[in-house]
């Protein structure tokens, strides 16, 4: 047993050490960055680089529009893959067929799905004819404040299969003998997902929604594919802000930006699973 386990380290050895000299040791060097000077010398600043990065007009609008996004984005992918993977249940093996569709998104190269979308959303693409086939106006996507309906499809259409594809997973764990007594009952199909559905899904639903919200913190990618370094404010997020400081090679707001970020994103997560650890003391 024990040369079991001696074997084992040496097969994990390769990938912790990548994980230490990759993550684990810049991540303590972030630190030492962001309370010093950045001159010759790195004098110690103490909270002096936080202070000056929170005074900063352009990091508390990247924080804001960051925040802004994934309370859209999240919900949005939630709610979005939950119906879908419904729809799919109800299809059976015929679904499999549609899973794949949806997922491929999420597999294409960003640099494919980038050309399609500035081909749909282009002042004179089809996203605008439709428009004007209705009687609006053309709209400037790419320019306005209107831009986050370009982003936002961006990172759904890329996103959805992935949550589709789990929640299709504990779907299909839930006992169909619970559905046809309810049906006996009279309970209506709003009511079997409400009090069967939701019920014993509910830790892979907050999976999902946890996972939907990560990744719309990582909006910044479809953000910098339509719009560039610097965007239309509406779309100004803070890794816009993280990547202009480090083209100009201020490492000391990069980290700061970072580390502030690191402790609210853990803040609101630390939230999350305390409603969660609470609503499974309650059931």
């Amino acid at each position: 047993m024990f040369k079991q386990k001696r074997m084992l380290l040496v097969f994990l050895l390769p990938g912790m050490l990548g994980l230490l000299v990759f993550y684990v040791l810049p991540f303590f060097g972030g630190i030492y960055f962001s309370v010093t000077d950045g001159t010759r010398q790195n004098a110690f600043v103490g909270m002096a680089n936080y202070l000056s990065v929170w005074q900063n007009q352009m990091f508390r609008l990247g924080l804001v529009n960051t925040l802004q996004l994934s309370l859209i984005c999240a919900p949005l992918i939630f709610v979005s893959s939950f119906l879908l993977a419904g729809l799919l249940k109800g299809l059976g093996e015929r679904s499999k067929g549609y899973r794949n569709v949806l997922l491929l998104p999420y597999l294409m190269p960003s640099a494919a799905m980038l050309i399609l979308f500035l081909l749909l959303f282009d002042y004179g693409g089809p996203v605008n004819r439709a428009l004007q086939a209705l009687g609006m106006p053309r709209v400037l996507w790419k320019e306005s404040d209107a831009m986050r309906v370009p982003v936002i499809a961006l990172y759904v259409w890329k996103n959805l299969g992935f949550s589709v594809v789990i929640f299709s997973s504990a779907l299909q764990a839930v006992p169909g003998a619970l559905y046809e007594y309810a049906q006996l009952e009279g309970a209506s199909r709003l009511r079997q997902e409400i009090s069967i559905t939701l019920p014993m899904i509910s830790p892979t639903a907050f999976l999902v929604f946890v996972l939907a919200w990560i990744n719309a913190f990582k909006i910044f990618k479809e953000v910098y594919f339509i719009g560039g370094s610097y965007p239309d404010m509406s779309c100004y997020t803070l890794q816009h802000f993280m990547n202009n400081m480090f083209q100009r090679l201020n490492y000391q707001y990069v980290t700061t930006a970072a580390y502030s970020f690191a402790v609210i994103v853990l803040a609101l997560f630390g939230v999350l699973y305390a409603i969660e650890a609470r609503r499974r003391v309650v059931m």
